[in-house]
């Protein structure tokens, strides 16, 4: 059996990341298959959480950001892992997490850049997500079942206006 790759894209506004949210789960995908990364500034713009408060760790979310949940907000809230890295200000949530979490704090000593390597992303590659993600971009990831579905997954994202979508 073939590892699975995770298909990624970045998304420009919490509305386009949403979508793209609710449309891979539509596609038979879980909360818990998705990963999202942002940095702390983007999630505070768009979403309103403050780093520092419950809202962060799921709690109370409903208020923080006024009433209806976004599918973002919702998968970063619900996955059972969520990193905030406040040496690089970035928000990791999902599979990508779970992998930085194991690996320990390798990720987070070597930067943005690091940490996305230690998630298995191609440095030329975590360069650009890392300019992006630093710019307000919203990368959307997610472990494809199978070959197949890694083209459905690449087609989806780039329909819906994903950035640099790819299969690692």
């Amino acid at each position: 059996m073939a590892k699975p790759k995770l298909v990624t894209g970045l998304f420009r506004s919490r509305t386009a990341a949403e979508a793209a949210v609710d449309a891979i789960l539509k596609h038979g995908y879980t909360r818990d298959d998705i990963s999202v990364l942002m940095s702390d500034a983007t999630r505070t713009k768009e979403f309103g959480l403050q780093a520092r408060t419950h809202a962060a760790d799921g709690l109370g979310i409903g208020g923080a950001v006024g009433g209806a949940v976004g599918a973002v907000v919702a998968a970063i809230a619900a996955v059972g892992t969520t990193l905030f890295l406040p040496g690089i200000n970035l928000v990791i949530a999902g599979p990508i997490a779970a992998a930085l979490a194991g690996a320990g704090a390798g990720g987070a000593t070597g930067g943005l850049i690091g940490a996305l390597i230690g998630a298995g992303i191609p440095e030329y590659r975590a360069k650009v997500y890392d300019a992006e993600l630093r710019g307000g971009g919203i990368l959307i990831g997610v472990e494809a079942k199978d070959d197949e579905d890694v083209q459905r997954l690449e087609t989806l994202l780039e329909e819906l206006g994903a950035q640099n979508v790819r299969a690692e």
